[in-house]
């Protein structure tokens, strides 16, 4: 079999730079695709913790004014990941995340920062620079959305080009006046090219100009092709939906694996979950819980938003207590839901806990140390907290919503006679079908051979990501053929 070269672009990748599940599918789907002759290089901008983790990497070439400035690509390795890295200090070198400064406030010259990437990445993909180019050119939501239109308008001999939809809620749209900055032709100003109800829409280009369109679940394929979930794209997608595909994250199954773990006390595997105990003595612990050994413990490990459904959690919390349960909580995001977790915690200390911000060992210790996780997510693209779950034996409560209705089997009446069940849905996302879902985890709970045998089976899911490389694999080499 011959081997595919890939350049992947994005705007963040595991362990280098994290914001959420994007790092995670950009650092491991490389050494998974390697199994199926497929190499990937993965461009990422230069950002102060990236330009430190490649040292003194070589140059492979400069740029006298690169959106504003002058910058260097270089060639470096870093653990499994192959890198190409913009080092590009006016547009990078900046405190604060990716995307904002350190209060919050997106960057003034977002459509800038990421119009450098993708035209780096277009000039990688027809090999104008660097080494011979790629077969492919894979760009991972709206930061590296306009790769695709940049090989688009270049013309001439490219590469093949896929788009993958992380988030449609993200969509990466700028005034349309920011045309003149980006170096693209006048035609580009059009409804097939990268203008979007009068201004640019980065994700929409991708979109329209890429081959091929992913997105991180199957579920998640069909609800974007609706009004209801398509954000305003739908009737593109529609128009596409032939080049749609939904092909299911995994997780990295060797950073998150309960049996090697090194950021948990107390090792454990599927058929040995004695350690599984202490890591909830550890977390009631850690968390300032009263160590309530007969009680269920709910963990949340999740961004504080609407999105994510945490207002439910919050209303739901008198039936959680009631029904004899604690609830641990790790996260941030929208100042109301903070504030608002926070007042729980005082007022129910030692049943509820809040852990604001985020801590990667906090993470780990959730997942091995909770009796479930919730996700009560409105609307959920994929969803990793709930592969981690399944890995961990924490079984998942979510809503039967875009990648976590694909990846947990219900515990109906029929999937526990059958048994299959891994988890517990809910549907509609309400308040009181939630609840409902938290009264069958109760009663569950209350017969405990049978929840550990559901426990097991969640353990022994199938959540790496073998099957999705040999998907994106088969994709490549369509698209190659072609």
């Amino acid at each position: 079999m011959t081997t595919l070269h890939v350049l992947a672009v994005a705007s963040e990748a595991y362990p280098l730079v994290k914001t959420g599940g994007l790092a995670d599918v950009v650092g491991a789907l490389p050494a998974a695709l390697a199994a199926h002759d497929v190499q990937v290089r993965t461009l990422l901008p230069g950002y102060p913790a990236v330009l430190a983790a490649i040292g003194a990497a070589p140059v492979v070439h400069a740029y006298a004014d690169c959106f504003g400035g002058a910058a260097s690509l270089r060639f470096a390795r870093v653990g499994d990941l192959d890198l190409a890295v913009l080092d590009a200090p006016h547009l990078y070198a900046r405190g604060g995340g990716p995307y904002a400064d350190a209060n919050g406030r997106a960057f003034g010259d977002n459509a800038l920062r990421f119009a450098a990437l993708a035209r780096a990445a277009a000039d990688l993909g027809r090999g104008v620079v660097g080494p011979a180019a790629p077969d492919i050119v894979h760009a991972h939501d709206w930061q590296a959305a306009l790769a695709p239109a940049y090989l688009h308008y270049d013309g001439g001999v490219r590469p093949g080009t896929v788009m993958t939809v992380h988030n449609l809620a993200f969509q990466g749209r700028f005034p349309g006046v920011t045309l003149d900055r980006l170096h693209l032709p006048r035609q580009a100003w059009a409804i097939d090219g990268v203008e979007y109800h009068g201004a640019i829409g980065y994700l929409k280009a991708g979109l329209a100009l890429a081959d091929r369109i992913t997105t991180v679940s199957p579920t998640y394929a069909a609800e974007i092709r609706t009004p209801e979930g398509g954000m305003g794209l739908d009737g593109l997608l529609r128009h596409r939906a032939q080049d749609v595909r939904g092909i299911l994250n995994g997780i990295d199954d060797a950073v998150w694996n309960p049996a090697t773990d090194p950021r948990i006390p107390s090792r454990f595997r599927a058929t040995q979950r004695a350690g599984r105990a202490r890591n909830r003595v550890a977390l009631r612990a850690r968390m300032g819980l009263a160590p309530r050994v007969d009680a269920p413990l709910f963990g949340v490990v999740s961004r504080f938003s609407w999105q994510k459904g945490l207002d439910l959690v919050l209303e739901a919390l008198p039936a959680l207590l009631r029904g004899g349960g604690q609830l641990a909580i790790l996260g941030s995001g929208e100042a109301p839901l903070e504030a608002a977790f926070a007042a729980a915690a005082h007022a129910h200390a030692g049943e509820v806990a809040v852990h604001l911000g985020y801590d990667e060992d906090l993470a780990h210790l959730m997942q091995a140390g909770a009796d479930a996780i919730l996700v009560p997510s409105r609307f959920e693209p994929c969803g990793l907290t709930q592969l981690c779950a399944l890995r961990y034996g924490a079984l998942p409560v979510v809503a039967r919503v875009g990648g976590l209705a694909d990846t947990v089997i219900d515990a109906n009446h029929a999937a526990l006679a059958a048994g299959v069940a891994t988890g517990f849905q809910f549907a509609p996302v309400t308040l009181a079908e939630f609840t409902r879902t938290l009264d069958r985890v109760l009663a569950l709970w209350a017969d405990r051979p049978r929840w550990r045998r559901m426990q097991a089976r969640a353990m022994a899911s199938d959540v790496g990501w073998q099957h999705a490389a040999a998907s994106y694999a088969g994709l490549y080499r369509e698209l190659v053929r072609r």
